[in-house]
């Protein structure tokens, strides 16, 4: 059993007496200005195995106080903070380690041919609730993404946000929040707009929270990139958050992009930069 705390500690640390200067360290992990340092990013993550380890161990013992706490954690912003602190630094270790796998798949359209069922007759729901007519993209590059802020592949709403800027005149990526894997994406529109440009000044536009996989409710948009009779090849439906798809400039699906195929890659900029 682990060690006992002082009575006046229990309701408010998980850690071991000896570890109280954590609490100070903690305070600055949480300030917004110290996100980026690796060393307190590193940190940070030892500060939430600890703290998960801890209350774990008491929670066997059933401690109810513990118990309560814990569960009251888990869903605080606290929580949350760690979560995404924890997920930044692990991202170039996800990529690496992923991408020589199914999710680093990159699909192409074997020839330039038009869909049997034109993409600009789509249309969607920006997070907001207004209508977004497919029409008004004729003439750039669109790349489809179905996007949850608790994933591993998360950071990439950075890469994207990079990417729609460094070609602003010639594509416009498209967002499209979903829930369909492990859960990752539970938050609504607007908690999930706020997330996007607060943690990664996303200014690209976001679709109403939907389905993406293949199943009875799954989105038009989506119904028609993955369904060769309507796009005229492709049957690939996303594998996991952050699969991307890429849309000519007079609306052909041309290519299909793995989850582990960051937005930045030459993989994508170099379609990107063709005319």
């Amino acid at each position: 059993m682990p060690a006992s705390l002082p009575a006046w500690l229990l309701p408010y640390t998980p850690l071991q007496p000896n570890c109280a200067a954590v609490v100070v360290l903690f305070y600055f992990i949480s300030a917004p200005g110290y996100a980026h340092h690796w060393l307190q990013n590193l940190f940070a993550c030892w500060l939430y195995l600890e703290f998960t380890r801890e209350y774990v161990a008491r929670i066997l013992f059933w401690q109810p106080r513990w118990l309560v706490l814990f569960a009251v954690f888990s869903r605080s912003k606290l929580m949350a903070s760690f979560r995404q602190k924890l997920l930044k630094l692990l991202y170039p270790l996800i990529m690496r380690l992923s991408k020589s796998g199914s999710r680093g798949k990159v699909l192409e359209s074997p020839k330039p041919a038009a869909a049997p069922v034109p993409f600009y007759q789509l249309d969607s729901q920006l997070n907001n609730g207004q209508a977004f007519s497919f029409e008004a993209l004729k003439g750039k590059k669109v790349l489809l993404v179905n996007t949850a802020s608790n994933c591993g592949y998360t950071n990439q709403y950075e890469e994207l946000q990079q990417l729609s800027e460094q070609y602003a005149d010639q594509l416009v990526v498209l967002g499209f929040p979903a829930n369909d894997f492990a859960e990752q994406e539970k938050a609504d529109d607007k908690t999930i707009e706020q997330f996007c440009q607060v943690n990664f000044g996303v200014s690209f536009p976001l679709m109403k929270k939907s389905v993406v996989v293949k199943q009875p409710q799954q989105h038009p948009v989506y119904q028609w990139l993955s369904d060769a009779r309507r796009n005229g090849w492709n049957e690939q439906a996303p594998d996991w958050n952050f699969s991307k798809y890429l849309i000519s400039e007079d609306g052909r699906l041309t290519h299909y992009f793995g989850p582990a195929v960051s937005p930045l890659s030459e993989a994508v900029t170099n379609q990107l930069a063709r005319r």
